[in-house]
Parts: C-alpha cells; sequence; structure tokens
C-alpha cells in the first residue's frame, strides 16, 4: 500500500511556473513507475508525464514537452513536476499516481493515486 500526497498547486499567471510535489508513504517508493494526471472541469483525466522506476527514462504528453520536467528523489520518496510557460490551458486538478506497470500513459494501469492538487493559470 502506498499513499501519495500532492502538494504545489496554485494560482498563477500565464507565462509563470510552479512545481509540484507527491510525497510517498512506505519504503516501497523505488518499486514503482510514477506519474501525473490532470483532469480539467468536464474533460477525462488526461496523462502528463511519468518516469521510470530508477528515473532513467520519462516520458510525457505532447502539449506539455520541452514545458514540463518530471523528476523523482527515491531518498525522499518524492516525485516532482516542474511546469514552466504555464497555459491557461493547463488549468486542472493534478494527481500524482503510482503503478507496477509499464504502461505509464494509461490511468487503469496505475494502482495507487493522491487526492489531487489545484493547478489555476489565468490568462
Amino acid at each position: 500500500q502506498v499513499q501519495l500526497v500532492e502538494s504545489g498547486g496554485g494560482l498563477v499567471q500565464a507565462g509563470g511556473s510552479l512545481r509540484l510535489s507527491c510525497a510517498a508513504s512506505g519504503r516501497t517508493f523505488s518499486r514503482y513507475a510514477m506519474g501525473w494526471f490532470r483532469q480539467a472541469p468536464g474533460k477525462e483525466r488526461e496523462f502528463v508525464a511519468a518516469i521510470t522506476r530508477n528515473g532513467g527514462s520519462t516520458y510525457y504528453v505532447d502539449s506539455v514537452k520541452d514545458r514540463f520536467t518530471i523528476s523523482r528523489d527515491n531518498a525522499k520518496n518524492t516525485v516532482y513536476l516542474q511546469m514552466n510557460s504555464l497555459e491557461p490551458e493547463d488549468t486542472a486538478v493534478y494527481y500524482c499516481a503510482a503503478t507496477y506497470s509499464t504502461s505509464y500513459s494509461r490511468a487503469h494501469a496505475y494502482n495507487f493515486w493522491g487526492q489531487g492538487t489545484q493547478v489555476t493559470v489565468s490568462s
């Protein structure tokens, strides 16, 4: 069992930056690949980024490539999402999730989810 707690969301102007953090409980954090998803009002949950267990590989949805960076610190049981050049279209609740699977972009492949943190980008 893994418990995930996101933080770092907030209100930012377009062009600004935010850094989301996701702290995991337990001693098995390094066994999981980690992902970030987001859900805007009236829309389906969308894959944003993922990172493999050792941090050696990362994956992104095209709309955030070159703007967002996912990273992890296994010693701190934490995964991060650095978001730069934010756009109003990035407004959503952001969720972190943990998976044993290699289907990184598929929400149903994730075993554990955080409660989400709101990111609002004003124009």
